[in-house]
């Protein structure tokens, strides 16, 4: 992949202080709202026992899992009709950006067509809610800006702030920071989520570093390395790597990461392999690994998360999978090929919405049957498109990761 080139932008004026105040503690709240959600669900332990990380890891206090989590485990919170308050007035939408026109559609899920669009920045690659839910995140990797999204309005809000190659975005689980995930410059960014005002930069042994997810305690995150055929640990009390693993001969290209409801496993889809790699949180091994078809990229929960939906994107299918277990449960094709990428699931959980990267195109199955039930035109290029709202207290990125 070429790197594309840098470009400028003008400074977002500073906050007021009264606002940014006022946003700490509305984060700090929702944190709080978090390790509450996850004590119910997830009983933790306070040292390592006899299986911590590896020589070279750290032994990250509070992380290791006594007792098995109760229904939904780390997802117990994210089930039909949990919406938040403050995104549950708002109308169902599917924000798509595409990376080749430069654009975001807008999509009504109930009429299956698009109802707005607006240009962005260059490159936008993902839509990303933002931890306290009240905005929307367009990513513009090649314009080096995040664009607001009002979603009560579905249109643009403010100007665009610089930042440096934003490929990908998360939330620390206590609201602390925006990560930006500088893919090209292997690096993550620590910004003030609101502000985006940079905190701190970690160079990462990581090329193509793009997706991650969090442990239940947020004290460290698991990240794949696109062009390396491995993963990151990160410590992020420290905010420094603690671990790294070759996934396997270094041809792979792992892509989208998600935390099982166990709290314990990390799935890590794999383009290449044609699957997904199971890897335990604590010791950082990966533990086995499962085939599920060509281009294995995107991984998204169902909505009572018992199922785990993998995207693959070379062969226009979608593998269904036991989100406890990894068994293999179903297989749904698009008709006549497609390119499922990346997308999200409908807040009743009826619906699996995924962007059609090289077909200019979104997919809509129903999670009950598997069949294809819309195959909409959007711009060239959509990658990772956001469905919004969504259940659940709090984000922590990417195009909808809830807890």
């Amino acid at each position: 992949m070429t790197p594309p080139p840098e470009r400028g932008g003008r400074a977002r004026p500073r906050l007021r202080e009264s606002r940014s105040r006022a946003v700490r503690v509305r984060r700090r709240a929702l944190a709080g709202a978090l390790v509450l959600a996850l004590g119910a669900g997830v009983l933790v332990g306070s040292g390592t026992g006899d299986d911590g990380p590896p020589t070279g890891g750290s032994a990250l206090a509070g992380s290791e899992m006594t007792a098995p989590p109760k229904a939904g485990g780390v997802y117990a919170g994210t089930d039909e009709g949990m919406l938040a308050p403050a995104t549950e007035d708002l109308r169902d939408r599917i924000y798509v950006p595409n990376s080749e026109s430069d654009s975001v559609d807008v999509i009504d899920p109930d009429s299956a067509e698009v109802v707005r669009s607006f240009p962005v920045g260059g490159l936008p690659q993902h839509v990303t809610p933002s931890f306290d839910l009240e905005t929307l995140w367009v990513n513009s990797n090649a314009g080096n800006t995040l664009q607001r999204i009002d979603p009560r309005t579905g249109r643009p809000d403010g100007k665009p702030i610089p930042v440096d190659a934003p490929y990908n975005l998360y939330f620390t689980p206590d609201g602390e920071a925006a990560i930006v995930v500088a893919e090209r410059l292997e690096r993550l960014d620590f910004r003030d989520p609101d502000t985006m005002e940079l905190q701190d930069s970690l160079d990462v042994p990581c090329e193509g570093v793009n997706h991650m997810d969090f442990s239940p305690q947020g004290d460290y995150l698991v990240a794949s390395c696109e062009f390396d055929d491995a993963m990151i640990k990160v410590d992020l009390e420290r905010r420094e790597v603690v671990d790294r693993i070759k996934l396997g001969d270094g041809t792979g290209m792992p892509q989208d990461v998600r935390l099982a409801p166990d709290g314990r496993t990390f799935y890590a889809a794999d383009m290449v392999t044609n699957g997904v790699y199971v890897i335990d949180g604590q010791t950082f091994e990966a533990t086995d690994f499962i085939s599920t078809g060509a281009g294995a990229h995107g991984i998204y929960p169902s909505r009572d998360a018992q199922d785990m939906y993998v995207s693959n994107r070379d062969e226009g299918t979608v593998s269904v999978l036991d989100f406890d277990t990894g068994e293999k449960k179903d297989r749904w094709s698009i008709p006549g090929g497609g390119s499922p990428d990346m997308g999200g699931v409908s807040p009743d959980g009826d619906t699996l919405w995924l962007s059609g990267r090289y077909h200019s195109e979104v997919y809509a199955f129903d999670t009950g049957t598997g069949k294809l039930i819309h195959r909409i035109p959007v711009g060239a290029g959509p990658h990772g498109l956001a469905v919004w709202p969504q259940p659940g207290s709090l984000s922590l990125g990417h195009t909808g990761n809830m807890r």
